[in-house]
């Protein structure tokens, strides 16, 4: 298998809740392109980019599809998706 590559994207965003937030839109508005592994999504502060959490639990559920709650979610794994807010 080639190796993959990842792309790092810096915003201008300061707290993580407004990066989860972004990093849910783009997922959802960018579902249709294939190349792009939205399960795999971490984030970091800039300055500590070693240090990442990730953002979706990414559990392959039974079918198609993994989980799309956050990591760590209470409760089962599920394809919800989870909505996002960008109008803050």
């Amino acid at each position: 298998m080639a190796a993959r590559w990842v792309l790092h994207l810096p915003t201008t965003l300061t707290n993580q809740d407004d990066a989860v937030r972004l990093a849910t839109a783009l997922r959802d508005s960018l579902a249709h392109v294939t190349v792009l592994d939205f399960g795999e999504t971490t984030l970091s502060e800039e300055d500590r980019q070693p240090l990442r959490s990730r953002v979706w639990c990414d559990i392959r559920l039974d079918g198609a599809g993994r989980c799309r709650h956050r990591a760590n979610h209470a409760g089962p794994c599920g394809d919800a998706a989870d909505r996002c807010d960008l109008s803050r």
